[in-house]
This record gives C-alpha cells, structure tokens and sequence, in this order.
C-alpha cells in the first residue's frame, strides 16, 4: 500500500475507537507524508496537536499503526511550517508544568459538539479539549481571554461537562463576582467565622478543576484578591486545573496585583478573536438547524445578518431568533430579506450596513479580514491592513466604478495616484493568484446589488 492507502486505513480504525469530537479534533486533519524503515512522519495542523499526541494517543496509534502496516515504528509529529522551515518545534516547551456530587454550576447545552469553531478561535478549543481530556496535567492554568460574546464562557462550560461526563472529578464554574460575594460574606473583622470560612475553603479547594469567569472584576476587590492568590496557589501545587476567562489579556489586567497576573501566565493563554464571515454564516446555519424551521431561511438573509453582527456570537444568535419570532408573530410569514430588514432594523442599531456603496465595502472587507474600519481608511502599512485597504479600492474602482478622486477621499483623504497604485497592484496580482481571486469574488458575493 502507498502512504495515502496506509493512513487511510488508519484513520478508519482509530474514528471507531474514539468519539466524534475526539476523532474530528486530534485527527481528522492529520497526513501521514513520509515512512521509511523506522520512522513515521505525520503532519499535523498546529503544534498543540503535537503535545497531545505524543502525551495522550501514542499508545493507541501505535497499536492500530502496527496492525495496519505489520510493523514497528517510530512516529514525529510535525507542522506545515516546520516542514516548510526544516525544523521541529519542541513540544515540550508548550504549556506547563474526576463526575462532581455537588452543584458544578454547569450548563450542559454548552458542549465542544455545539462548539462551532473556525480560524478565529480553532487553536483556544482545541487547547480546552486537550485540558479537558488531562485536568491538572496539560496547561495549568489556561487563560481564555478576549471581547464579550465570543465564546469563552461556551469554552468553559464544555471543558466542565466534559471531565464530568468521563470521569468523577470535581468540577465549579462561577464568575469573579460570586467568588467575591462568597468572600465578603465572612470577611466580619468584628467576629469569629470559622464555620463559614470552613465552608469557603471546602467549596474552592476541595475541587478537581476551578473555572472562574470574567476574572476582571477582581480589579475592584482588592481584599479578595488576596484570598484568591491563597486559593489558586493551594489548587495548583496540588495539580488541580485551573482555568480563567477575561476579556482582556493578562497584561492589560493593570489593577491586579502583580503576583496573580504572574501566575495567570504559568499555563497557557488562548485568545478569541472575532469570528470571521464563515464562521459567522456557519453559526447561524447551526442555529438554524437547532430550531428545526419549517419555513425556509434565504440565503441573502444569512448574510445580511452576518454582515451586521461582526463581533458577538451572542448578538448574532439574537438576531437569528428575533428574525424567526418576527416571522411567527406576522402570522407566519415568510422570511424575506424585507422581513429580516425590518425585525432587526432597531436591534442592529447604528451598526447597519451603510447605504453608502464604498462603505458597504469597507465594512465588508473590515468584517471578512477582522479588521476596523479606521484601519482600512487610515495609514498603517502593515501586510494585514494593506492588502485588504488595495482590495477595497480596487473593487470600488472595477465594480462601483467610481472615480479615483471620490475613492481617495473615501479613504481617509488618499491622493488619486496611490488609489491608482493599488487598483494596478490588485489586477496584476489576480491574473496568477487564485487565492486572491477567490477572496475577491467572496466580497463580491455579499453585494448583490453589483450585477444590478
């Protein structure tokens, strides 16, 4: 058998030996591309899968690699930049270093199976599924952070639901402010409270894995902070789990002390970012699907709603429901882009897609490169700001053919030569870049009205 047949078999063995969500995150997007007489070389998508594999599933791919090929051998796990840069990665530089009785606090709709993951936030799920699997042993503590609605929380929730489902650990999630209320409770100067001290210690110590959400609030506790310091350190010399969310980095927690923001660094931190446009036609589609329609979604609707939520997964799944409400309401309804437009046109706010046509691709091309708008109309000449402001320009100039004066000024006051310069760049560049060509005509397919 060739190398594709081989690990095709392989593949097929080990999806019946683990669950889906296991088998779609370690090994799906795994490549078997070079074997010779001792060594096995598979490709992976990132270097944390290189950690998990090695640490957790070499016994497992050994055994089925063996029963396939009839032989013994050595495996390395390598990345496609470590292939195409010829040097490996040391994984043992990465990161550091049982179902609970009582109320866990856990929802468990939040899964890593509801999880729908894309470029955005791939790397911090896979990361939760690997502390998942190993509690206390893989990355202690894992920081999650970034902007409210992205995730973080449905992260944390499946990380629980996942040791209590597979094993008999003890699992509390509770946000920042309750850990604080708990404090302040038995934080008497005047009097002797050792019950209720007691009973705090039993609650955060005597636990297997402790998550604390929106760990910000802390920075207006500051005799909690203390207490917290004394519970983390507990936790983790006894190699307990430790997992935090924020919606900022651990750097840009400035009001909390020093030693605390040390120690959040120990582990991993993981940081969500905004979902790009797939990801955000694929959320709703997901959605979609949960609510078991019996009247057809249109497709300009789903993009006319993922072209207004850029940011928050939650408001994105808000206007889902208020669009399939409003249709229920008006007697049934169909959905339309009309109706759409009009159920949501007070909950979008001042966040609608301009009528303006240059700002309409500005905002889409802001939306599909997660980047702002003040990025593509100012200055900056970094690679990730510049080629997106060149494509904007250039489909303002072929597709809306407006003049090169009207598109400077549109953007941000840009003399006619330098629009000139990038429409040029942009039209040499398509006539041998496929990829390019693809990204253009994905922009262009969220403005309808071009062909009008």
């Amino acid at each position: 058998m060739d190398i594709n047949s081989i690990w095709k078999s392989f593949l097929e063995k080990m999806e019946q030996k683990l669950t889906p969500v296991l088998y779609d995150m370690w090994f799906s997007e795994t490549k078997l591309v070079e074997l010779n007489e001792e060594y096995a070389k598979i490709l992976v998508p990132m270097a944390v899968h290189k950690k998990h594999l090695k640490e957790n599933y070499i016994d497992l791919i050994e055994s089925i690699f063996t029963e396939v090929t009839g032989s013994i051998f050595k495996f390395e796990f390598v990345t496609e930049d470590e292939i195409n840069n010829e040097s490996i990665l040391d994984i043992d530089e990465i990161g550091v270093p049982e179902s609970a009785i009582f109320q866990s606090n856990l929802d468990p709709k939040y899964t890593f199976e509801s999880f729908v993951s894309g470029s955005s936030n791939k790397f911090a799920k896979a990361s939760a599924l690997a502390v998942a699997e190993q509690p206390g042993s893989m990355y202690n503590p894992l920081f999650i952070y970034g902007k409210s609605g992205l995730g973080k929380t449905h992260l944390m929730h499946a990380i629980g639901n996942y040791i209590k489902d597979n094993s008999r650990k003890k699992v509390l999630y509770v946000t920042a402010e309750t850990f604080v209320n708990d404090f302040l409770k038995i934080y008497r100067k005047d009097s002797n409270n050792f019950e209720n001290i007691d009973s705090f210690k039993e609650k955060y110590r005597n636990v297997d894995v402790l998550m604390i959400d929106d760990i910000q609030y802390l920075e207006i506790a500051h005799k909690t902070q203390q207490e917290f310091f004394n519970t983390f350190n507990d936790l983790y010399t006894n190699n307990k789990q430790i997992i935090i969310a924020s919606d900022r980095s651990p750097d840009d927690l400035k009001k909390l002390e020093e030693r605390l923001r040390t120690r959040f660094v120990w582990g991993l931190i993981v940081n969500i970012l905004p979902p790009d446009y797939q990801l955000r036609i694929d959320i709703i589609d997901r959605k979609i699907d949960g609510n078991n329609l019996n009247t057809f979604f249109p497709q300009d609707v789903k993009e006319y709603i993922a072209n207004n939520c850029t940011t928050d997964i939650r408001k994105l799944e808000g206007a889902i429901t208020r669009t399939i409400a409003y249709a229920t309401i008006m007697n049934g309804s169909d959905i339309t882009l009309e109706l759409a437009m009009d159920a949501l046109k007070d909950y979008f706010g001042g966040s609608v897609i301009s009528k303006n046509k240059i700002e309409q691709v500005q905002q889409i091309i802001a939306n599909n490169y997660n980047i702002s708008i003040e990025d593509i109309r100012g200055k900056r000449k970094s690679n990730d700001i510049t080629i997106p402001r060149q494509i904007a320009m250039y489909i303002c100039r072929v597709y809306l053919k407006e003049s090169l004066p009207k598109i400077g000024a549109e953007f941000g006051g840009k003399d006619h030569t330098t629009v000139m310069h990038a429409v040029n760049k942009i039209k040499k560049e398509i006539e041998s870049n496929d990829e390019l060509n693809i990204e253009i005509n994905k922009v262009i397919s969220q403005l309808p009205w071009i062909n009008q």
